[in-house]
């Protein structure tokens, strides 16, 4: 049991939503707040695969890719507390939701289009955006995903202004949602 601002968290706080949404950003911060450890799932998959992302979808495909993030995840579920920043594709996997609902506590960071395109535009990491024009991509991705987003536990604007309201605005979700449960 950790606390951080006049909440206690006892598991894992799940970071989803699209690339670009400020998982990892603001998932830090969060973590910092909470005084969690913070861990990014893509990280994770890196490291156990011993070769980047983009390597392992070229390499091996997206559906060996799939497989590996839902092991790496179902272990990071297991663990102690912490903020734990997903792949964007992670929450879709009905697998890995199910367990996201039972061990965490979800947390979907949603952002407008044009926000997701600028922040996306500053790196070429990104395998799913490397096969077309990025808008049409994550519009796509957005019309598919977002529903599915939507049964996070908690929504969040991460559209603009800074990353210290984001994360305020997490735990004033948090200790509604901790208000709620007791």
């Amino acid at each position: 049991m950790t606390s951080g601002p006049h909440i206690t968290i006892s598991k894992p706080i799940v970071l989803v939503g699209l690339m670009g949404a400020g998982k990892s950003t603001i998932g830090r911060r969060l973590a910092t707040t909470l005084d969690l450890q913070f861990i990014d799932s893509d990280n994770e998959i890196v490291e156990a695969a011993g070769c980047s992302i983009a390597d392992i979808f070229e390499t091996y495909g997206e559906a060996i890719f799939r497989d590996l993030e839902q092991r790496v995840l179902l272990r990071l579920l297991s663990g102690p507390p912490c903020v734990l920043a997903t792949g964007g594709g992670a929450f879709i996997q009905p697998a890995i939701r199910e367990a996201i609902q039972a061990k965490g506590i979800s947390i979907w960071l949603k952002a407008d289009l044009d926000i997701l395109l600028e922040r996306v535009s500053r790196r070429d990491t990104r395998p799913l955006l490397k096969t077309g024009d990025k808008g049409v991509i994550l519009t796509r991705l957005m019309e598919e995903r977002y529903p599915i987003y939507a049964q996070a536990d908690i929504t969040i604007d991460s559209n603009a202004g800074l990353h210290e309201t984001v994360v305020d605005s997490i735990i004033g979700e948090l200790s509604k949602l901790k208000a709620t449960a007791q």
